[in-house]
Order: structure tokens, then C-alpha cells, then sequence
């Protein structure tokens, strides 16, 4: 049997079907956490977003425009609310340390480890309106399209912004000894 399809769901909810809105939280819940993550990261606060993201879906679920596919709306309420929660800890100054990990690792691991960390460093000193199109772009693999509807921004925009945040990040690799200059 053929699922249906999110804009199917969307009517069969606004219409009373608590069963529709489910489906589209068990289909659209991983994406979500994993934006909110790439963007905050930090797994509690990006569950606390998931889970804001989905009550502030279902309660605002009739401004919702069918013209438009429904993930990219979905989206737009998780990148808008952890970047809401995000100016709130800069605001509240609550940015803690990351988590250390344990050395028991072998030295292959080891390196590994510090590369991921060194990128991810990179990606989060990043502006926040560059590291956004950098995680929509590359981890959530949308199109400019979809990532212009999403961050209420021209395609043009979209393409500037993250050639710039490329540009940046580049720069921060390079600083970071993870790239060389070329």
C-alpha cells in the first residue's frame, strides 16, 4: 500500500485525524533532530528544538501553504526555532565546553576524531546565517530552492551566502592545519 503523501496528511490532520499528524512526526522527526543538531550542537537542545518544532507544526498547521512542499516548511520552523534558541544562550551567555572524550583510542581513531572535531569547530565559529546554509547545503542535502523557502531568501542570496560561508570555512580549515593552502 502507498503512503501518503504529506499534503494528504496535512488535510486528513486539519480535518481531526491525530493519526495523520503522527505519521508526519515519525517521517520528519530524524531530518529534524539532525538539523537542529548540525545547527546547536548539543543533542538536548536539539531534542527540546525537535520537539518545539513539532508542537508549534501542529498548532500553526492551517498557515501552512500547500503550494509549497511541507518539509520545507517543517524546516523553516526547526532552523528558526535553534536559531531562536541559539541567540537565547548568547544571550543568557550559557555556551558551555564541549564534551572531552575518553583516550582509549587507538591513534588511527585518534586523528579521525580530531579532524571531525577540528571541521565541526569550524562549521560552529561560523556566523550563524553561514553555518546554517553550510548544514542545509551539505548535511541536509537541499537544493537552493528548497533552502530560499526555508530561510525566506532569494535563490540568488542562498548561492552568495553559501559561496561565502565555503569561502570561510575554508579559511578557518586552512588556520586550523586540517587543509593546506593551496
Amino acid at each position: 500500500m502507498q503512503e501518503p503523501n504529506d499534503k494528504d496528511l496535512v488535510k486528513r490532520c486539519l480535518s481531526g485525524d491525530q493519526k495523520a499528524f503522527e505519521i508526519l512526526l515519525e517521517r520528519y522527526q530524524k531530518p529534524v533532530f539532525n538539523i537542529a543538531l548540525r545547527i546547536l550542537s548539543n543533542t538536548d537542545d536539539a531534542a527540546d528544538v525537535t520537539q518545539a518544532t513539532f508542537v508549534k507544526a501542529y498548532e500553526k498547521l492551517n498557515s501552512y501553504d500547500n503550494r509549497y512542499k511541507f518539509f520545507s516548511w517543517l524546516y523553516r520552523i526547526a532552523v528558526n526555532t535553534s536559531l531562536n534558541l541559539l541567540e537565547q544562550k548568547k544571550r543568557s551567555d550559557l555556551l558551555g565546553d564541549k564534551d572531552v572524550s575518553d583516550g582509549n583510542r587507538l591513534e588511527e581513531e585518534l586523528h579521525a576524531a580530531d579532524r571531525i572535531e577540528k571541521l565541526e569547530d569550524a562549521i560552529l565559529n561560523l556566523p550563524v546565517e553561514y553555518r546554517v546554509v553550510i548544514v542545509l547545503r551539505h548535511f541536509q542535502d537541499l537544493s537552493y530552492e528548497e533552502m530560499g523557502m526555508i530561510l525566506d531568501l532569494p535563490e540568488k542570496t542562498v548561492k552568495s551566502r553559501l559561496f561565502t560561508a565555503r569561502q570561510m570555512l575554508r579559511d578557518l580549515l586552512i588556520n586550523s592545519g586540517l587543509l593546506e593552502k593551496v
